[in-house]
């Protein structure tokens, strides 16, 4: 069986002195990899093909029968790296707290501890829903259970 810590070395190999990082490796039903990546700038398919194959070079199919999947970490996994939340700066986000309160608006400042936002809250005037803004909002990442990114059609 493969572990995590020999999948991340890996992968590290792959993304050193690059702007792209691991988010997180996933191990399920012990033959099912998910390798999820993320960039400061960009990612495309071909960087997901160029950890795909490193990893690929180090297996042995003929000694382990697994799938492997590399993809970014999309709209359908939440932030979960204060770089993610440096990149996203300007961006809406909903986070869910640790204290069960939830909180809307728009990631204005973030560090390695904490990230700031404006936040956002929803008003309906004559059937119409509208945003207003009510004030910024400082939140260690210790106390985020979540953070999901928003998304925008305006």
């Amino acid at each position: 069986m493969l572990s995590k810590e020999l999948l991340k070395e890996w992968v590290n190999e792959v993304l050193e002195n690059t702007d792209r990082f691991l988010v997180d490796i996933a191990i399920k039903n012990d033959d099912l990899i998910l390798v999820f990546l993320d960039s400061d700038t960009s990612l495309n398919i071909d960087h997901c093909v160029e950890v795909s194959r490193h990893i690929e070079s180090k297996l042995n199919r003929d000694e382990e029968d697994y799938e492997l999947r590399v993809s970014s970490s999309g709209l359908d996994h939440p932030l979960s790296l204060p770089r993610q939340y440096v990149k996203n700066i300007g961006r809406s986000i909903r986070l869910e707290l640790n204290d069960g309160s939830s909180h809307l608006g728009k990631i204005i400042s973030a560090d390695e501890q904490q990230v700031t936002i404006v936040e956002i809250v929803e008003k309906k005037r004559n059937k119409i829903k509208q945003q207003e803004t009510a004030g910024e909002l400082t939140v260690a990442y210790s106390d985020i259970k979540e953070g999901w990114p928003v998304i925008s059609f305006n």
